[in-house]
């Protein structure tokens, strides 16, 4: 299938070296297309993902719009920070060499995003392998209502996923461990935020029977919500479980001391973890180009987003519409009006 030319972001598996490339989809920098940017292709995923994206012919599509829809929620959310979600290959590529807050939500916002796009192709008739999500799970509404439409099928696309991303020897050490724990709060957070929508049916707008059916919620709440969660991360480090034996996730405490965050309040199954301290992103380095002739708000993050290093101030004439005016009956017919506008760049 032909597919308009995305740039730098396409679909990303070989994250920081060919023994992660099974934990992780999404944002990393690498284009897997054929010759010419002109076609979405498998062929650089593992072996047990390029089976699995090519035994179903709507899955290279699938995959494709799932990095676009993570890029722009990635942005969006970090549009006015000091780490923008940069689209440069070189700067996102070094970030995922390290266990950063950032790569924490990178993990987490990919995973998210496959999952919910597989659900709405499933829906959409986009996918062989699966359909609508038309099970009935209220026995005790069942009589005034029936289950129905076309829902999202998250069940299947949960499934697909946690086998898409997870390699059959999954790692032990304390990355693998971070790794798969982020990106199973993208997945876990897509399938909590799944409504049920309902459409009432009776004569002249009564309720007498409804129509439901599951469906997800917008990205953007995903979005939102995988945001707090990057704000709230935890640091962590890697023990093992005296009584399982299995390595787990706990929160370093002063002078070496650990808690197992896991059994208490402080760390739960929808918190972001991350292992090492990010760069402050104010000056170019290999992880960042640095925030220097970036636009900020004056009123709100100017100080944050510059470092203290201040900005400048650039005047631009844009037009705008001025003396509007409803012509009868039907539109409203404005001028165009120069205006002088301010932008703030960093220093």
């Amino acid at each position: 299938m032909l597919l308009s030319k995305i740039g730098i972001f396409g679909l990303i598996i070989l994250a920081v070296s060919l023994q992660r490339t099974e934990s992780y989809f999404g944002l990393t920098g690498k284009n897997v297309y054929l010759d010419g940017d002109t076609e979405w292709d498998c062929k650089r995923l593992s072996k047990k993902q390029r089976k699995m994206c090519r035994r179903d012919s709507g899955m290279p599509e699938t995959l494709y719009e799932a990095i676009r829809l993570s890029e722009r929620e990635c942005q969006m959310q970090f549009k006015n920070e000091r780490w923008n979600c940069t689209t440069s290959d070189r700067y996102r590529e070094n970030i995922l060499k390290k266990g950063f807050k950032e790569t924490s939500f990178l993990y987490a916002i990919s995973s998210a995003g496959l999952t919910h796009t597989v659900a709405r192709a499933c829906s959409r008739d986009v996918l062989e392998r699966c359909t609508c999500d038309e099970s009935f799970n209220d026995e005790k509404n069942k009589e005034t209502w029936q289950w129905g439409g076309c829902g999202d099928n998250i069940k299947y696309s949960q499934k697909f996923v946690q086998n898409f991303l997870n390699g059959k020897k999954s790692g032990k050490d304390l990355r693998a461990l971070v790794e798969k724990h982020n990106s199973d709060v993208g997945i876990r957070l897509v399938r909590q935020e799944v409504k049920e929508t309902c459409k009432c049916h009776g004569v002249s707008g009564t309720c007498a029977t409804k129509t439901c059916w599951r469906q997800l919620s917008p990205f953007s709440e995903i979005g939102k919500l995988l945001k707090d969660r990057y704000e709230h991360a935890y640091k962590v480090v890697s023990t093992t479980n005296e009584s399982t034996g299995q390595a787990q996730l706990v929160t370093p405490r002063p002078k070496g001391e650990v808690v197992n965050r896991t059994e208490g309040s402080s760390l739960g199954p929808n918190d972001l973890v991350y292992i090492d301290n990010s760069p402050n992103f104010c000056s170019r380095s290999k992880f960042t180009p640095g925030t220097s002739g970036r636009v900020c708000a004056k009123e709100t993050n100017c100080k944050v987003m510059c470092c203290g290093r201040g900005y400048n101030i650039k005047s631009n004439e844009v037009q705008k519409p001025c003396r509007c005016r409803v012509v009868w009956c039907c539109y409203v017919d404005c001028d165009q009006c120069l205006e002088r506008e301010e932008i703030h760049l960093c220093k």
